[in-house]
């Protein structure tokens, strides 16, 4: 049976990848490294680098990503785009030396669905997870905040969902991770403030915050010329309700 590692690598520096990740890097005999197309060769630039980092002589097997079918309703457009995935792996780990190791990006439990791909395998390989910085430690990192208030909860969701639900009732902190539509520009709230970051832990990285109907429409237009510029996005942000700001 493959063993199989899923191995977090953080949101962009070689440097958030953990010890125990380093160790596993350097002891995996295969590596999948996915190309994600025209544009975004810099994401598996730095997966290279960070095997190159951790000493690893494993093989790395390429496979192309696929992409997901804009015209399909969200749920079965994601479920095909995960059957897809699937099959791409299982193509990838035909006679692989095991074990075989899958860098993911951020962490592998936290809004990604890596360990639900690896559920559609067949057979299905042992797993092993190594947890890696997430993008929230990123982003309150590199702003210097605090996750939470004082003995206050904070609520993880989706653009999607604040899109489609708005302000969940009763949050004061709200985290909110893959968005590509500026969501919190649907959010008519004076009382909030925003803490955005892209690329974080990388060269690229950029920062921003302040009351939201101010930084608000700075931040989209930021992201959007960084989009443009770099071809790919990957950001996340905080919001709080001001009397807790």
């Amino acid at each position: 049976m493959t063993e199989l590692w899923l191995i977090g690598i953080g949101t962009g520096s070689p440097g958030h990848v953990t010890l125990e990740g380093q160790a596993a890097l350097k002891a995996a005999r295969t590596v999948l490294i996915p190309r994600k197309g025209t544009g975004k060769e810099d994401l598996a630039d730095l997966r290279h680098r960070i095997l190159h980092n951790a000493g690893s002589t494993a093989r790395q097997v390429h496979f192309d990503y696929p992409a997901r079918d804009p015209a399909l309703p969200y749920e079965p457009r994601v479920r095909l785009w995960h059957d897809e995935i699937a099959r791409r792996w299982q193509t990838a780990l035909g006679g692989a030396e095991s074990p075989v190791a899958l860098l993911v990006w951020g962490d592998p439990g936290l809004y990604d669905s890596t360990l639900r791909i690896a559920g559609r395998l067949s057979p299905k390989p042992r797993l092993k997870v190594i947890p890696g910085v997430t993008a929230l430690q990123a982003l309150t990192a590199a702003h210097a905040i605090p996750f939470n208030t004082v003995a206050g909860a904070v609520t993880v969701t989706t653009g999607r969902r604040l899109r489609d639900h708005g302000w969940p009732e009763g949050a004061e902190t709200l985290a909110v991770v893959l968005d590509g539509e500026a969501s919190f520009l649907t959010l008519a709230r004076p009382d909030l403030t925003i803490w955005w970051g892209a690329y974080l832990g990388m060269a690229e990285q950029i920062l921003d915050h302040g009351p939201l109907p101010e930084a608000g429409p700075r931040i989209a237009r930021t992201r959007a010329a960084a989009r443009a510029a770099h071809g790919w996005i990957m950001d996340t942000y905080l919001l709080r309700t001001e009397d807790t700001a």
